[in-house]
């Protein structure tokens, strides 16, 4: 008895010291998910600050709208309610909520944050434990001393073990900072997927606006060639018009009708595109047509080329790229510094009931050190590989910033244009309107040729035609300056650090979507209701 009082003692003990051991290994957990940054260390990347360009004063292009006031200094978020149309406001507002692809990206966001996490978590100390438990029995020894028992029983076995990193050199500290510029790299794709959509909608919106208003001159013109047909006919029969003259305005309907079945089925080919922009599949989606198309006069605010390198959300993202690849110099320098490691392990053992064999700690800790001394150019070629990455997205970065100004150059340009060429069609249809009155007038009287009639007819109907074809043309134009404008996007809706952070160290609830950031939100909760492709989605608003 006293002796199993003994192993009694020993064995909690034992236990004491390995609860003491596992607490001690929390407290420093704790203490590096607060931050490791307290540890000396040295960070091996260079200095990095964005390309400063030299851009010019003022764009090229002259905007065709009303210029706005000082306070106007930048484009409203919800730049389609410019255009004062409630039915381009619907359907904006219900891709938002539904358009897989956008949906998509918020995806690829909150992956960006979580893959943060990962490399995140290799600054704190690792801690594993393993445990053994089964029966075991001792082999009986021929030639055993007399006396000598076979010793059988339970045996269990604990272990802990816990390593750590300090980074003396920075490089899990670099791989975090890479990560943190992907997830806001990410965020800028999101918001640029988000502006292309807006964009998208509203240029095929306003393609559709105009087959409207073909249609509805293609019906108009049909109407009146139906008439004279009537007319021709009847003049036929009386022996005043020709057969050729019957001929010639039956000709002219016939193709009136040819062009408006066509504009019908590029309108139908349009609406079912916008469809799936909504998450709606094309069979049974309409939209009601109109027959006039309006162009929106609105103030839009004359921002400084300078600013534009804020407002794009894919300059903003390339710029992030730029910033990845300055911190990957940093971790190819560091892999010419030891590598230091620590480690602990410690655990118990029991041996059943054999009293020779009491409960024993085990401990062991210490310290690794690597450094290859020879690879034949490996990390040399790793180091040279960075800098020529980094240089790399510095082109391409200066690129993206070409595009974006050569893009609102070309809008601005473009819309003014098209902003006088739709005056000057305007009086144009006004000019053969008149012309096509008075040779209906002419020949009804017998003075003008059926000739005469039908080419005025046709060039009346070719410039209502036109005047809406370049109406349509400059409200798509004036969608891609917006767009290229940035749409009312700023750099500072990129989210900071603290934002990208998608749970809590100690955190093992609600792991199955983050918190929104930014308005970045996956919907996980009610992402299915846009499993029913037959009806329209309704705008999901943003839980409390």
């Amino acid at each position: 008895m006293i002796d199993l009082r003994l192993q009694a003692r020993r064995n909690a003990a034992g236990r004491t010291d390995l609860m003491r051991w596992f607490g001690l290994v929390l407290v420093c957990i704790q203490v590096t998910a607060c931050g490791t940054d307290w540890l000396p260390h040295v960070d091996l990347s260079p200095p990095y600050q964005p390309p400063q360009y030299v851009v010019p004063a003022s764009w090229h292009g002259e905007t065709p709208f009303v210029e706005a006031a000082p306070s106007d200094a930048e484009l409203r978020p919800d730049w389609w309610k410019l255009y004062d149309d409630p039915v381009l406001n619907n359907l904006i507002e219900q891709a938002m909520a539904a358009n897989p692809d956008l949906q998509a990206a918020a995806e690829r966001f909150v992956q960006a944050r979580d893959v943060m996490m990962q490399v995140r978590s290799r600054r704190i100390p690792q801690i594993g434990l393993g445990g053994k438990l089964g029966d075991s029995q001792n082999h009986v020894d021929p030639l055993r001393v007399p006396g000598d028992l076979p010793v059988g029983g339970t045996v269990e076995a604990g272990a802990g073990l816990a390593s750590w990193e300090p980074d003396f050199w920075s490089a899990i500290r670099n791989a975090t900072r890479i990560e943190i510029y992907r997830a806001e790299e990410r965020a800028a794709d999101w918001g640029l997927a988000r502006l292309s959509l807006q964009a998208e909608v509203a240029a095929n919106y306003f393609t559709l606006r105009g087959f409207d208003a073909q249609s509805a001159i293609y019906k108009q013109s049909i109407d009146l060639y139906r008439s004279s047909l009537k007319l021709v006919n009847a003049q036929f029969a009386g022996a005043i018009a020709s057969a050729l003259d019957v001929a010639r305005v039956e000709s002219l309907l016939f193709s009136t009708e040819t062009k408006y079945a066509q504009i019908q089925g590029q309108r139908q080919v349009t609406e079912q595109a916008i469809a799936i922009l909504l998450n709606v599949a094309p069979a049974g989606f309409t939209i009601d047509p109109i027959d006039d198309l309006r162009v929106a006069r609105f103030t839009i605010p004359r921002s400084l080329p300078s600013t534009l390198l804020e407002r794009r959300p894919d300059i903003a993202g390339m710029e992030r790229r730029m910033a990845e690849a300055n911190r990957a110099i940093g971790i190819a320098r560091a892999a010419f510094f030891p590598d230091v490691r620590l480690s602990a392990d410690g655990g118990i053992l029991d041996a059943g009931f054999d009293i020779a064999k009491l409960t024993a700690a085990m401990w062991s800790y210490g310290a690794t050190v690597a450094l290859p001394v020879f690879q034949g150019g490996y990390r040399r070629a790793q180091l040279q590989r960075t800098w020529s990455a980094y240089r790399e997205t510095e082109d391409r970065y200066r690129s993206t910033v070409l595009n974006a100004f050569r893009e609102v150059e070309n809008n601005l340009s473009l819309s003014n244009q098209l902003t006088m060429a739709a005056n000057r069609q305007d009086a144009a249809v006004g000019a053969n309107l008149k012309a096509q009155n008075l040779t209906m007038e002419l020949y009804q009287g017998g003075l003008a040729s059926s000739l005469e009639l039908i080419y005025a007819q046709v060039q009346t109907l070719t410039a209502r035609i036109d005047s809406v074809q370049i109406k349509a043309e400059l409200l798509r134009s004036t969608v891609g300056l917006l767009r290229a404008l940035g749409g009312g996007w700023n750099r500072r809706q990129l989210p900071n650090d603290e934002e990208i952070q998608p749970f809590g160290t100690f955190q093992y609830t609600h792991l199955d979507k983050p918190p929104s950031v930014r308005g970045i939100d996956v919907n996980a909760d009610n992402n299915w209701v846009h499993n029913d492709l037959t009806t329209r989605p309704v705008p999901l608003r943003p839980r409390p």
